[in-house]
């Protein structure tokens, strides 16, 4: 028995084997989270976060002093001019869609360098599904330039940018569904810089999802205008229950605040729900949370490319900009065998099976494991795949590095049991 738990003795080895081969990246994790912690301690003290900051602001939310202080934390910690960080904001995609809402009106061009967006994304666009409220059905035109080997196409961003018509340039960091890696700062730096020296005026709005203090830098401290992201993801840390956030320049936050409430209201509006505390406190447990995801995540590479898995990515050795990781499972019985295995060794709900079935937004059969405290999570071990060749699982999160280890070598375990 590995701790009381029926694990298999090749898996044990997989894993003792896996946990050697994974140090020195370990080690790489832990020194970007001293990083990042020593930035966040900071801010809260810089603007001298108290007690009384968490007190509920109830009706209209006027004259909120711990939201307009948490909102300027995230402003600092993220090298913004401003931020609107809200439990009204439901999900990433609320906010993606609050965000293109205040930042496009009818006419302008949405142009995404980083090819087709994820699918839920492509709903807001109007590229799937039929929403009279779609962007494109508002008026928008959409227009995309496709990566090259999960790479830029610089040249063709620059002459698209350089006719002057572009409002918005959208960059989704993490890889969705699509089989490409995801992008690092570096690369969506120097794309910015491309865009900026093109056409200074188009504003630059990254979708930071899954990628939030995977790195030492986030995209607005290498000229992002925008950034946007969940507090069901990285920044929540398993503590916030709901919430998202947009960080950047004050004019596009202040445009997209009064597409969240109302013209001329703006950030003014808006009950704290009685999130603060948790708010405050995810982003200070994030960094450490966030390392734990990784090393996760760089151990279950690791364990499956030892068990002969070969479409991992990102490799356990390779760079890592959000905690996302894919598997290609080969079968549809591996994927819904992984994903059982990953409910399974959950704290919540692990005596449930997934199944797969169809899911809103998306245009494939779904299974999904989330046996998380907060619904939904994947800020907490969690794995979804559409079932389709190549039979790709996602998996994310991990709240702490411990349990992230169980979960994996549980999943593996169960899976390769047939």
């Amino acid at each position: 028995m590995y701790y009381d738990f029926d694990i298999s003795d090749r898996v044990k080895e997989l894993a003792a084997q896996a946990e050697i081969d994974c140090a020195p990246y370990f080690r790489e994790a832990e020194a970007n989270a001293m990083e990042i912690s020593a930035r966040v301690l900071k801010a809260f003290r810089d603007q001298r976060v108290s007690t009384t900051d968490f007190l509920e602001v109830t009706g209209y939310g006027f004259s909120d002093p711990g939201r307009e202080k948490l909102e300027r934390l995230y402003a600092q910690v993220f090298g913004g001019e401003d931020a609107l960080v809200r439990a009204q904001l439901m999900s990433g995609t609320h906010a993606l869609a609050v965000a293109f809402g205040g930042l496009l009106k009818y006419g302008d061009v949405m142009l995404s360098i980083s090819g087709r967006p994820y699918d839920t994304m492509c709903s807001i666009i109007g590229l799937n599904g039929k929403s009279r409220n779609s962007l494109m059905a508002h008026g928008i035109k959409y227009e995309e330039i496709d990566l090259i080997d999960s790479q830029f196409d610089l040249e063709a961003i620059r002459e698209r940018v350089s006719k002057k018509d572009v409002r918005v340039v959208a960059i989704q960091r993490s890889r969705g569904y699509a089989h490409r890696y995801s992008l690092t700062i570096d690369q969506i730096g120097e794309a910015i810089a491309v865009v900026k020296e093109a056409d200074p005026e188009a504003i630059v709005l990254v979708d930071n999802c899954y990628g939030d203090f995977c790195e030492t830098r986030e995209p607005t401290h290498v000229g992002a205008d925008v950034i946007v992201g969940s507090m069901m993801k990285n920044l929540g840390a398993g503590v916030a229950v709901t919430g998202a956030y947009c960080v950047g320049r004050t004019d596009c936050i202040n445009d997209i605040a009064e597409r969240f409430t109302a013209p001329c209201v703006g950030k003014d509006l808006g009950a704290n729900m009685n999130q603060l505390t948790s708010f405050y406190k995810g982003i200070f447990l994030a960094p450490a949370t966030v390392c734990a995801s990784l090393k996760t995540q760089i151990f279950a590479a690791r364990m499956l490319e030892l068990a002969g898995f070969k479409g991992i990515s990102p490799r356990y050795d390779e760079k890592r900009t959000d905690i996302v990781q894919t598997m290609d499972l080969e079968t549809p019985e591996n994927l819904v065998k992984f994903c059982c295995g990953i409910q399974h060794s959950s704290p919540i709900d692990s005596y449930v099976t997934p199944e797969a079935g169809p899911m809103p937004g998306y245009p494939h059969d779904e299974v999904m494991a989330s046996g998380t405290f907060v619904t939904g999570a994947t800020s907490e071990l969690s794995c979804d795949g559409p079932i389709c060749p190549p039979y790709t699982a996602y998996m994310q999160g991990g709240l702490t590095y411990e349990y992230g280890k169980l979960g994996i070598m549980l999943a593996i375990d169960e899976m390769l049991r047939g």
